[in-house]
């Protein structure tokens, strides 16, 4: 099988600054509550490690059985303006994806302009680009609800 490649951006604004809009974005505990796409699935921070070639893991999926592993590796970080990282995707023994994905966060007069641009080869077929771009669709749904809260 060939690796296919996709690509998407998206943009949000969000009524946080950006100081208060990254913590959201980087923070292991915030991204538990905003990460998981839907209701019933979870994502779940196994380790962190928050710096220029630090890496993180986490699991996500179903809540009762989160078969995605993910292992991030962070290779931009100029808070709290822009990130940089890599995530590869493992199911069991196999990875089907790996995805590179940018952070911009800019300041705007009611709080943050947030651009994310993601890069993705997936190793399983052409359908995973989509996958990743309904999970991220869905994710920042959640973090702009997450946003509208604390900014409440």
């Amino acid at each position: 099988m060939t690796t296919d490649t996709g690509h998407f951006e998206m943009t949000r604004t969000l009524p946080l600054t950006p100081e208060r809009l990254w913590h959201l974005l980087t923070d292991a505990s915030m991204r538990e509550r905003w990460g998981a796409p839907s209701e019933g699935t979870v994502l779940t921070v196994e380790a962190s490690d928050l710096r220029v070639g630090g890496s993180d893991r986490h699991r996500c999926g179903p809540a009762d059985a989160p078969e995605f592993t993910v292992d991030t590796r962070w290779y931009r970080i100029d808070a709290p303006h822009d990130a940089a990282f890599t995530e590869t995707v493992h199911v069991g023994d196999d990875t089907i994806a790996t995805t590179l994905v940018t952070y911009r966060v800019t300041g705007v007069d009611n709080g943050s302009r947030l651009d994310v641009a993601v890069a993705v080869s997936s190793f399983v077929g052409p359908d995973a680009d989509g996958e990743f771009e309904a999970g991220w669709t869905a994710g920042l749904s959640n973090l702009a609800a997450l946003a509208n809260e604390m900014a409440s």
